[in-house]
Parts: structure tokens; sequence; C-alpha cells
């Protein structure tokens, strides 16, 4: 296992130094942006309406305020991120396995990572597995030394800090105040159950108090209630087999993986910390339940899945040598699979990586971006504003280069093309004709591959915007995958 282990390593180290040149690309750009127009006084849902929790703000803000919003930055906090992440597997595994085995299950986890290429890096549900895999750590600490409250109460704060990143994290967070309570001593169990909760509260109480202290906790109930929870949620759901399928390796990755958490689940951990392999298998479990939840289909909603099969395949990759007298040692069938699975898990997340390091609609992308600030810098003067209908495809990118604001607080336009006859969807149509009118921005930047309602003619069914356009705009830039309307000089 030490040959397999170094090999990993090198595998990992050849794919994070070709990971150095990722750029800032995707959706971190968008959560750059809401950060940005925070440290401008912005209120987040107020002034920009977005369908994630204050928590995802909160760290993109803290990247800008310390490194700034260039690529350089964001690849060491990425890269940071996947240092701690993997630290903190390493140590919850070890116990239950032993140091190569825990080196392995670290390495394999920063190789799915580092195999996604740069569109997964900063993901949110990424950045959650830290929080998750703390919240276990705590559990499975306090049960090691006797019941401990601040172990379980540390926990808790780690997973209340993961639910204002993906609120789903809460299936967990639940999750693990049972296991705390069931592994606790007789009469200690609701107390320990308790600190569970009562830690997972106070990271949402603090966020919410300084969400609702920049007069942004009404708009964040209206987004809520008016459109993620009844309209988002159910938008563009995919099933499982279809989500799989569009996955680069997807089939064989995930079968792989699975196979060598079965092996672990299978596998004895180390005595007396099989409540650790337990845990894990829980995190498996809520991991599933993480993916089926939000039904978008998109791979990084994996990442939880991904951890905590690393974890529980811990015991399963134990060294050949194993611990004398102890049943750590597998039999010799089974660690041949082991090798087998593992060595196949290997060469895919290889294979893998070495296409997502530089694919091409990621070079796209980034020249699409650098056009369109150069095109936009040319058109705009200093201190307009510009408004884009646009999601990921490069839009508020460009305006986070520029420094630019838009004159409403829609930082997507996919709202408006779905369920139109909806009367929530035709309020935000109306707010965004309005506001549009009220202050005309410098210039309107329209991207053609917009998600779920891709296409220039999507604008024909919004006949205020397109309207507007017609008799205040004119068309200076027409490009294939962007056009710029400018502002007319007399208007």
């Amino acid at each position: 296992m030490k040959l397999v282990l170094s090999a990993s390593a090198a595998l990992g180290a050849w794919l994070g130094w070709r990971s150095l040149g990722w750029p800032l690309i995707h959706d971190a750009p968008i959560m750059h942006y809401i950060a940005w127009v925070i440290s401008l006084g912005g209120v987040p849902y107020r002034d920009a309406f977005d369908m994630n929790l204050p928590g995802v703000y909160l760290i993109h803000w803290t990247i800008l305020s310390i490194g700034g919003r260039g690529d350089v930055a964001w690849r060491v906090f990425d890269l940071g991120w996947l240092a701690a992440t993997c630290a903190l597997l390493f140590a919850y595994c070890r116990p239950m396995s032993d140091g190569v085995a825990a080196g392995l299950a670290s390495v394999l986890f920063a190789l799915y990572h580092l195999s996604g290429g740069a569109w997964r890096a900063g993901q949110r549900d990424y950045l959650l597995c830290v929080f998750l895999l703390a919240g276990a750590y705590g559990a499975a600490l306090s049960r090691e030394r006797g019941g401990g409250m601040a172990s379980l109460l540390a926990g808790g704060v780690a997973l209340g800090a993961g639910i204002m990143v993906k609120p789903v994290a809460g299936v967990f967070w639940l999750a693990c105040a049972a296991a705390a309570a069931q592994g606790a001593a007789r009469g200690r169990r609701a107390i320990a159950g308790a600190a569970v909760l009562a830690g997972g509260l106070i990271v949402p109480a603090l966020v919410f108090g300084w969400l609702g202290a920049r007069g942004g906790l009404g708009a964040f109930l209206d987004v809520l209630g008016g459109y993620v929870l009844p309209l988002y949620s159910r938008l563009a759901r995919v099933g499982v087999a279809e989500a799989f399928r569009e996955y680069p390796h997807g089939w064989q990755l995930w079968t792989l993986l699975a196979a060598l958490g079965a092996l672990g689940a299978w596998s004895p951990a180390a005595s007396p910390f099989g409540h650790r392999k337990a845990l894990a298998a829980m995190g498996v479990g809520y991991g599933v339940v993480h993916f089926l939840v939000q039904g978008k289909g998109w791979e990084y909603q994996l990442y939880p899945l991904a951890l905590f099969l690393c974890a529980l395949a811990s015991p399963a990759m134990v060294r050949a040598s194993g611990r004398e007298g102890s049943e750590v040692r597998a039999a010799s069938p089974r660690r041949w699979a082991v090798l087998a699975v593992l060595a196949g898990v290997l060469v895919v997340l290889g294979q893998k990586g070495a296409e997502a390091t530089d694919p091409p609609w990621i070079e796209e992308k980034a020249a699409r971006v650098a056009a369109l600030t150069r095109d936009l810098s040319g058109i705009v003067p200093a201190g307009s504003t510009v408004q884009v209908m646009d999601v990921t495809e490069g839009g508020i990118h460009a305006l986070l280069n520029l420094g630019l604001r838009q004159p409403t607080r829609f930082i997507y336009d996919f709202h408006f093309f779905h369920d139109e006859g909806d009367p929530r969807i035709q309020r935000l149509r109306a707010e965004f004709a309005a506001a549009l009118a009220a202050a005309p921005p410098a210039a309107v930047v329209v991207l053609r591959d917009t998600w779920n309602r891709p296409g220039y003619d999507r604008l024909k069914s919004f006949p205020e915007v397109a309207g507007l356009l017609d008799r205040e705009y004119v068309l200076a830039v027409d490009r294939d995958d962007y056009r710029i309307y400018a502002k007319r000089a007399h208007s």
C-alpha cells in the first residue's frame, strides 16, 4: 500500500502542478461579484438576486478582502481549502485504519477534486465538505473522550457553518445530533444531542443577524419563499441515470468509488474506532440525499458523497503489514480486490484529470470574458452601469473585471424565462423592466448561451425589455456568443 500511496501522491502532485494556471471561471466570478457588491455597501438579496445562502458570499468577501479579484488569489484559496480538507480527512481516518490508509483516503479526495477541472474550484458543495467532516469528527471525538461536550459543540458549530453554505447540510446536522445522543452514556444522551443542535444554531444566528443588520433579511425571505422553494427547487430537475451519463467517466468512476466504499464497510475498523466508520457510512447516506434533494444533476453536487466514500474506504486500505494480533489484517482475496479497485480508481481519476486540465470550453469562456471586457471598456463611460442578461457565460465576470455595477439587482436572466405564466415570475419581470426604464444603463449585454433558455430569441417572449432595446439602444457589438446594446445618444 505504501507503493500505491506514493504513486497516488505523485499523480496528485502532477495534477496539482497542472492546476496552478486554472483561472477564476464559471460560477466563482458570480459569487465574487456579489461579494464585491457587498464590499461597496450593497445588501445580499436586496441588491443581488441569488439563490445561495449568505455564508457563500461571506467566504468570497473574505477572499476579495485578503487576496483581491485575481486568478492567483483564487487558486491559492482553492488549494489551501483542499489541503485543510485533506488534513482533516487524514486525522479522521487514521485511528480507524493506519497512517498509510488515511493518507490514501486523503490523496483520493485530492485527486477527485483536481480531476474535476477549473470550473469545480471553490464550488459550494466542495467548500461544504470541510464543515461536514468537522461535524462528524466532533461526534467521534466526544465518544472517544468519554462524552466530552466541547467536541460535540464544536462539531455542531462546524455543521451550522455548513448550513450557511448549503442548507441541505441540515440533514447531516440532525443525523450527527442523533448519532451523538446514541453514542453517549445513558442519562447523557439528551445533553449530547442538544450540544450538537445548540452548536449548529450559533453560526446561522450570527450570519442572519448580520444580514438583518444590513437590511437584507426581508429580501432574503422574499427570495426564499417567493422564488427558490416554489419555483427554482423544481426547475430543470434531472434523473440520476441521465446525469451520470453526462459526467466524464461518470459511471466508471462512481462504480469504482462505491465498490471501494463497500469494501471499507466490509473491513473491520481498528478497535475501538468502529464508530468512525459508522459515521462515515452515515455520511455516505447523506451524500446520496445531498445529491438527490438538489436534483439539478450537476457534478459538483457529488462532493459530499465522494468525501465520505473516501473516508469509509480507509479501513479497506490498511497496509499489508497490518497490526500484529489485530483483526485489521484483511484476508488475502479481499486485499487483492481492494488493490484492483483502487488501481481502477487511480487510472480513471488520472485520465479524467488529464482531460479536465485544459478543456477547450474553459479556454473559450476565458477568451469570451477577455473579449467582452475589451468591448465594454471601449463603449461604457467610467461610473456608468451595465446590465447583463446571462448566467455563467462570462457577462458578470466582465463587469467584475471592469468594476461596473448593474442598475438592477438581477445577476441572472433565467428567472424570466421559465414558468412565465406564474404571477411570481411576472412580478420579477415587471421589476426588471421598471428598473431598466427608471435607470437606463449605458449598455445591455445579452449572452447567447444562457442556462435553460439559450438563444437570442428568448427576448421575444419578454416584450417590455425587447421594446426598450429597440427604442433606446443600438446594437453596438454583434458577436456569435454575445451582443452589446449601447444607449442611444439622444435617449
